[in-house]
């Protein structure tokens, strides 16, 4: 926990506005917005110049704005202009500060532009100023109004400031009581009324579903204490709950109560999903004291839809929505003196969609039940599916299931549907006419009639359905078939399959004609009925095999569209009545597809189908159901009742089994009449309630399409801005790839100039070293020549010394006989020439050895010369590979490997060439082997161009 000292408060103070267009009909607010928690400054006029000065503010500590400001967290301000007759609200612009610039120091006010401003022309700004200040009061929370100053002199309120106050529940009176007793003297009711909510789908993802079975919602907030829930619902979209207002009795007085509201915290209000909070608003409970309101004459009252923000950890996986779109729950809270309940009137508070809901309280909380002004709508039944009545000419019609497609259309065909009218359809009147006729007219007729009562409305048609499955071709099965088709269709009257017979054998490549493939139906129907149920359901033929020793095998079915049958060209025919009517033919050729397996084709079939409109249903006509016995074929007519034999019929009319049977028939009608209208009623609430769901899952459909609509919306704009940053780093990459290849150019120019240098330089080197070893070659031969010419004068030497000895021994030898003084002499003179003779041949050995040591000397030197070239070319390769790493990072250009595996073998041509010369150097080095000696000025030389060549290239 911070302590006081480490406690900030970041005050933004809104102070004035200017360059507004004047709006009589609009009010101006501010919304502030740190953190995810949302303050607003008061309305106010919308004028040029609005005066705002309101000082909104942050509670934190200084851990907590250093993270911030990490974070670089903004605070955002956005500008809304507020109608004041549909309270709907405009944006009109924002503005973003930055936290890092707010200091404790007060900073003079400055102008802020709005940015994304409605009103381009005029660029409105807004005069703000932050600080930041250290709060040493008692911490509220970081949304609390401030506390009204106390007045001076005011022992009560001193006590206030020192104490902190409580609610202590009092349960036997049934109050919360605030202060201490001697002080609490009157009573007040504070009450919350949860009234309505919308746009609560944009609290969750799009991919998760809306309205599931099992998941409930409900609103959950805690009253001094006391946990409030209100009554579940199962629907995000139009939640559907009765708003209640939970009410808490308290004890205090003004100032107390006063002060204990400027202490308490937000009143959170979660909309909650099992044990998951999806979104909360909070709402000062301060707001109720901030203005000057005398609670013993009036209530104080805080109203409005507030905007539900959803956690912190599904922010960032939620698309941003409009204000227009934002989830919002509508609240009131009232603070009021008990005595003063009946002045007060209930605030109206309606939802949207007005809908309301009802709440859990918990048992610390009392409530009264007072009536809220909200319209409630009439929930619709739960749906069901049942099988509508159909106006057939069947005696008992095929049950058939809606889908939800359906489910608005069967409605509108039930209203227009007439009470059914009692028509003598069999009535025991044409039964004894029909048993008076002749008994040959009986037998000349082989069709057995039956008369069963049939009920048809007013608007139905008589229509005449007729189908002729003609031929089977393109068989595609292994084996011979004995083919039988076989079609039902239960919208025509009759659950008894249609079937060929006999059965017919096909083979491959031929075609076969059906025996017996024609069929005709006459019924009754509405119009738009028969339209609806020929685009829905389609007329299935199916295709058997037919083996006399085994189970018959279905080898695949076609499906007949009779959607065709209604879009083909009519033509008009006169009927048995001279009465205009119309005729629908069409044809076609439909593939037989496998019944197991995949979709091949096993065979082609062709029909013909006619479909005859014979205009409204008389009265006096008489619908009979027939069976052909000669065939299988089924129809159904209009027998007309005879002429003949009046005076018969008159006399048994008379007679008593005929009045009885008119009574039962009678009494069978009514007895129908009552059983159709139930079957109505059961029907039209059975729609209604189709209707109905299928309206709820279509508004379902229409606000998931919005919400992804606007996802898809704002990832279009996030698209756009990636293809305008793409556009201009394409641009800009172009622009880099055309300044890449000037600097190619320029490099390659400037390369090839240094090559040229280079080459020059090598060549003057290679001339100068030339030289240098003519020279020493000049100064080897001199010495040579020096040294052959010593040779001679030691070998002249030697054969002068031999020439002596021999003289000195035949001197000797002559001189035995002389005296020794003359001998001595002779001696003396031969030891001066032997030790001359000594001497030059020493310094003859000195000269020898000195020439071997100068050249050892020289090819040290040029060995020296040479590793000192190859590490200078290792040096000049090493730093033109860095300049190239160099040039490949900088320009990021795909021409420019290019240009480096140019240089490269460049470089390496180079390399090439001074290990050619290197090596011709050493082959003459070694073949004239002499003493060298390197000019120094020679090396300087080369160096100095070597240094030029590598200032040029690092210089580009």
């Amino acid at each position: 926990m911070a302590s006081k000292s480490d406690q900030l408060l970041i005050v933004v103070s809104i102070l004035e506005g200017r360059q507004f267009p004047k709006s009589q009909r609009h009010t101006l607010v501010v919304q502030a917005k740190f953190d995810g928690e949302q303050l607003a400054t008061d309305p106010v006029e919308h004028k040029e110049q609005p005066q705002f000065c309101t000082e909104l503010a942050w509670e934190l500590d200084r851990r907590t704005l250093h993270q911030h400001r990490l974070q670089r967290t903004p605070i955002k301000l956005q500008c809304y202009a507020v109608d004041s007759n549909t309270s709907a609200k405009e944006n009109v612009g924002y503005i973003v500060l930055d936290l890092r610039s707010v200091q404790e120091v007060k900073q003079p006010p400055k102008w802020y532009p709005l940015l994304s401003s409605k009103y381009t022309k005029l660029k409105p700004a807004l005069l703000l100023s932050m600080v930041l200040e250290n709060d040493t009061k008692q911490p509220p929370d970081q949304f609390k109004a401030k506390k009204a100053p106390p007045r001076p002199g005011s022992p009560v309120l001193a006590n206030v400031e020192s104490v902190k106050l409580e609610a202590v529940l009092n349960e036997d009176e049934g109050y919360h009581q605030i202060g201490p007793a001697d002080l609490c003297k009157d009573m007040f009711i504070l009450s919350v009324t949860v009234a309505f909510a919308t746009n609560l789908e944009q609290l969750i993802s799009s991919s998760a579903k809306l309205a599931s079975e099992g998941s409930e919602f409900f609103f959950f907030y805690s009253l001094l204490d006391n946990d409030v829930t209100s009554e579940p619902f199962q629907n995000l979209i139009s939640p559907n709950f009765e708003p209640e207002r939970a009410s808490i009795r308290i004890r205090s007085n003004d100032k107390l109560l006063r002060a204990f509201l400027s202490q308490q915290q937000n009143l959170q209000i979660h909309l909650c999903c099992g044990n998951q909070s999806l979104g909360r608003t909070d709402i000062p409970l301060a707001a109720l004291v901030k203005n000057s309101v005398d609670l013993a004459k009036e209530a104080a009252t805080i109203e409005g839809a507030f905007v539900l923000q959803p956690p912190n950890r599904t922010k960032q996986s939620l698309q941003a929505v409009p204000v227009d779109l934002q989830p919002t729950v509508g609240v009131a809270i009232i603070l009021r003196r008990e005595d003063v309940s009946a002045e007060l009137p209930d605030p109206p508070i309606e939802s949207r969609d007005g809908l309301k809901s009802p709440v859990k309280k918990s048992p610390g909380v009392d409530i009264h039940p007072e009536p809220a002004p909200a319209k409630t709508r009439p929930r619709s039944p739960s749906p069901t599916h049942r099988s509508p009545v159909r106006p057939l000419t069947s005696p008992s019609p095929p049950d058939r299931q809606h889908s939800e497609s359906e489910a608005e259309s069967l409605p509108e065909d039930a209203e227009h549907v007439e009470p059914k009218k009692s028509e003598s359809l069999a009535p025991a009147l044409a039964a004894a006419d029909m048993a008076l006729e002749s008994e040959a007219d009986i037998q000349a007729s082989s069709i057995t009639v039956s008369a069963p009562k049939i009920a048809i409305p007013a608007s139905a048609h008589h229509y005449c359905f007729s189908m002729d499955l003609r031929s089977i071709r393109h068989l595609n099965v292994g084996f011979p078939v004995n083919c039988m088709l076989r079609y039902a269709y239960q919208f025509f009257g009759s659950a008894a399959p249609i079937m060929t017979n006999p059965a017919v054998e096909i083979k491959k490549n031929t075609e076969v004609f059906l025996p017996q493939s024609y069929c005709a139906f006459d019924f009754a129907a509405l119009p738009n009925q028969l339209q609806d149920t020929f685009l829905r359901i389609p007329l299935v033929v199916e295709m058997w095999h037919r083996d006399p020793s085994s189970k018959d095998i279905l080898l695949g079915t076609s499906s007949v569209q009779l959607s065709h049958l209604l879009t083909s060209e009519k033509t008009r025919f006169l009927g048995q009545s001279d009465q205009q009517h119309w005729r629908q033919t069409y044809s076609e050729r439909l593939p037989v597809i496998k019944a197991q397996g995949s979709n091949e084709k096993v065979a082609e079939l062709s029909y013909v189908a006619v479909l005859e409109d014979m205009g409204l249903v008389k009265a006096q006509d008489i619908l009979i159901s027939e069976s052909s016995l000669s065939g299988n074929q089924v129809h159904q007519k209009v027998a007309v009742a005879p002429h003949g034999g009046e005076e018969v019929a008159a006399k048994s009319r008379e007679t008593l089994e005929y009045k009885a049977a008119l009574e039962l028939e009678m009494w069978k009608e009514m007895q129908e009449d009552l059983f159709d209208n139930q079957l109505k009623q059961k029907e039209l609430s059975h729609m209604q309630a189709l209707a109905e769901e299928w309206r709820k899952r279509d508004r379902e459909r229409e606000a998931l399409v919005k919400k992804k609509e606007m996802e898809y919306n704002l990832l279009e704009e996030q698209l756009q801005k990636t293809l305008a940053d793409l556009e201009k780093r394409e641009k800009t990459l172009a622009h880099a790839e055309m300044e890449t290849q000037r600097l190619q150019r320029e490099m390659r120019a400037e390369h090839e100039f240094s090559m040229r240098e280079l080459q020059d330089s090598s060549r003057r080197l290679r001339e100068d070293c030339a030289h240098q070893v003519e020279l020493e070659r000049l100064k080897v031969r001199q010495l040579e020549e020096d040294l052959t010419r010593q040779q001679q004068q030691l070998s002249e030497a030697e054969k002068k010394y031999k020439l002596l000895e021999k003289d000195f021994q035949q001197y000797r030898d002559q001189q035995n006989t002389r005296p020794e003084i003359r001998l001595q002499s002779e001696i003396n003179m031969l030891r001066l020439e032997k030790a001359e003779l000594e001497r030059k041949l020493e310094s003859t050995t000195k000269s020898k050895l000195h020439y071997k040591q100068q050249w050892g000397r020289a090819l040290k030197e040029l060995a020296r010369f040479k590793q000192r070239e190859q590490e200078n070319a290792m040096i000049r390769l090493k730093k033109q590979q860095q300049e190239l790493e160099h040039m490949r990072l900088r320009y990021l250009a795909a021409e420019e490997k290019e240009a480096v595996k140019n240089e490269k073998h460049e470089l390496q041509d180079i390399r090439n060439e001074l290990n050619r010369l290197k090596q011709q150097e050493e082959k003459r080095t070694w073949k004239e082997p002499a003493c060298v000696s390197l000019n120094e000025s020679a090396d300087d030389h080369l160096s100095r161009l070597l240094e030029e060549r590598d200032t040029l290239l690092r210089t580009d």
